[in-house]
């Protein structure tokens, strides 16, 4: 049943009219455009909550945090306020050379956050970026300290984001293909097959025979901790990460810990990184970093790697990378807020409770002949469907049921996945998942 229409009904704007003005001049991202010939753009007039809303009054329950991003609801009060207060009186400042109470208050309290020894935030413009600040700020550390590294390692299965230094790191068949002769030069070792221990043990003394060959040449390696977002929500244990971690230090590699997405809460801890008790060489946040509101992104490292870079004018050691929008304050102001909502209220703690009522939603999918697995690690859980060939776009057949039944969901291939902002209710999480059960109950 479509959700009851609204108030907004009597905007004089109409989905079809805007559909067509979208299709006119946009080329959306991560679509094929032709598809929109048959799959009806979705115009969205406002959010409120978890929810998003059409010029028609259709609402839909936003299941996926509008990939990833979202923490604390659409229209959030308190951090729309926030931005509001800090429009008035300072919008961007060029990084270089300036600063201001924004950015500086923030990378306090972020420094106070990370795991112990991350002392000093470099800010980019989206997670695919601060991926190349830290692939690029492990490489010239290496080359301040007279060391050639030019290869980096990452797990099998991995996605890092789609610029050219992310997408060498990452494991996706189709961009490798094509942009094979643009990458840099990358290994790839195991991702522990499942969240089972052994697993994770079987595949840290794979990397450890790959380090033990090449370690002169490695200079870091990248993981995405605990779930690999894009890789169809693949989960491992996190000893894995521990032990990889003391590899890395035993032979002077260093680790980065792609947080783009588990980071802020999503895995049942503040960063993930936390349920492998480890710091590592670099931690990438991003996504959920400004509540889903604003780009930002940063790099936390270390006092160590930051004297590698810390020399007079002319010994040409300096960190070579700069972004216009680094550090935006109005940017840094929603990020402010976000981290105020995770003082203030008890949100780790609340987000455990609503993780354990998911995995009792998610019993019942295992009952079905067509689900492999559910999986779960704190507010993300999937469900992976087995017995259909990927030409069949059988998530695509998914989208289209939620759809139609006031939930968006957007399947990774046969992996229809969970990850609602936090102040998801019980009912609503009810929906979410009774919708998804029956759209996976009626395909054939």
């Amino acid at each position: 049943m479509i959700p009851q229409k609204s108030k907004l009904q009597d905007v004089l704007m109409t989905n079809e009219e805007l559909k067509n003005r979208d299709l006119d001049v946009l080329w959306h991202p991560c679509t094929q455009m032709k598809d929109h010939e048959f799959l009806p753009l979705i115009p969205i007039q406002g959010g409120h909550g978890v929810y998003l809303e059409d010029f028609e009054g259709n609402r839909y329950i936003d299941a996926i945090s509008s990939w990833w991003v979202n923490l604390f609801g659409h229209a959030n009060e308190y951090i729309n306020e926030k931005i509001k207060e800090q429009l008035q009186t300072l919008e961007h400042v060029i990084l270089a050379g300036f600063t201001h109470e924004q950015v500086v208050r923030l990378s306090e309290r972020l420094v106070k956050l990370a795991p112990a020894g991350l002392s000093k935030c470099f800010y980019a413009d989206n997670g695919s970026s601060a991926v190349e600040v830290a692939l690029k700020m492990s490489f010239h550390a290496h080359k301040n300290s007279k060391k050639e590294k030019g290869i980096f390692v990452s797990l099998t299965n991995s996605y890092h984001g789609e610029t050219l230094g992310a997408l060498s790191v990452g494991d996706v068949e189709l961009y490798k293909q094509t942009y094979e002769p643009l990458l840099i030069k990358n290994i790839q070792t195991p991702v522990p097959k499942d969240q089972t221990q052994e697993s994770a043990r079987e595949a840290a003394r794979e990397f450890e025979k790959l380090v033990r060959a090449k370690h002169k040449e490695i200079s870091a390696l990248i993981l995405e901790p605990l779930v690999q977002g894009a890789g169809s929500m693949h989960m491992y244990h996190p000893i894995f990460i521990t032990l990889v971690y003391e590899i890395c230090q035993r032979y002077d590699i260093h680790l980065i810990a792609d947080e783009v997405m588990v980071g802020f809460g999503r895995t049942g801890t503040m960063f993930a990184c936390e349920q492998a008790g480890i710091t590592p060489d670099f931690l990438v946040l991003s996504k959920g970093i400004t509540g889903g509101y604003l780009p930002l992104s940063v790099v936390l490292t270390s006092d160590e790697i930051y004297a590698k870079f810390y020399c007079d004018y002319n010994e040409h050691k300096a960190f070579l990378h700069s972004h216009s929008y680094t550090g935006n304050a109005l940017a840094c102001a929603a990020a402010n807020a976000t981290l105020d909502i995770f003082e203030n209220e008890n949100v780790i703690e609340n987000n455990r409770k609503k993780a354990a009522y998911i995995a009792e939603k998610l019993k019942r999918f295992e009952d079905l002949a067509n689900v492999k697995e559910t999986r779960q690690t704190g507010m993300i859980a999937a469900v992976e469907l087995q017995g259909y060939d990927p030409k069949e776009r059988i998530g695509l057949k998914v989208y289209q049921f939620a759809l139609n039944h006031g939930v968006l969901l957007r399947p990774l291939g046969n992996v229809i996945y969970f990850m609602p902002p936090y102040i998801v209710t019980k009912r609503q999480i009810d929906i979410m998942t009774d919708t998804a059960y029956r759209a996976i109950a009626t395909l054939k």
